[in-house]
């Protein structure tokens, strides 16, 4: 299991090469990679995010073991950039090895889903018009629920 928190961007390619390659053995592979996006057309700029870092390491950590104890899993990655960050950027990468689809599938959404309903980063979108911090929307509480 590895979790990383950083600002610097991060090769996708690589990263899930790196992964796959090490799990061999692993009937599957899910890779899944979020990207900066100007949700409400509203000429975001740029997007900036903040944590702390100790707290949001250990809630990640926390969370990819959860997910390791609940699917039969091989092995997960999770990868998630704070900082400035603009339209296109990678924010984020998971990924899930299990011997089954339905397994790294799953625990792949879950994931997801807790980084971007739970997951303690605070988003600040910027625009000409000035600066916004971005409100924890229904439907990504919603899509936790399931779990």
């Amino acid at each position: 299991m590895r979790v990383v928190v950083q600002e610097e961007p991060f090769d996708f390619g690589r990263e899930a090469q790196d992964f796959a390659t090490g799990h061999s053995n692993m009937g599957a592979i899910v890779t899944f990679t979020g990207v900066v996006r100007d949700a409400d057309q509203g000429g975001m700029d740029r997007m900036v995010i903040e944590h702390y870092p100790g707290m949001t390491q250990k809630a990640l950590e926390k969370i990819a073991a959860e997910a390791v104890s609940r699917w039969d899993l091989g092995d997960v990655l999770v990868i998630h950039r704070h900082g400035e960050l603009r339209q296109g950027d990678m924010i984020m990468m998971v990924a899930t090895a299990s011997r089954h689809r339905v397994n790294a599938f799953e625990a792949a959404e879950y994931l997801m889903d807790y980084l971007k309903s739970r997951a303690p980063f605070w988003k600040k979108e910027y625009t000409a018009d000035g600066a916004e911090w971005v409100a924890a929307k229904d439907d990504d509480e919603d899509s936790l629920s399931r779990w």
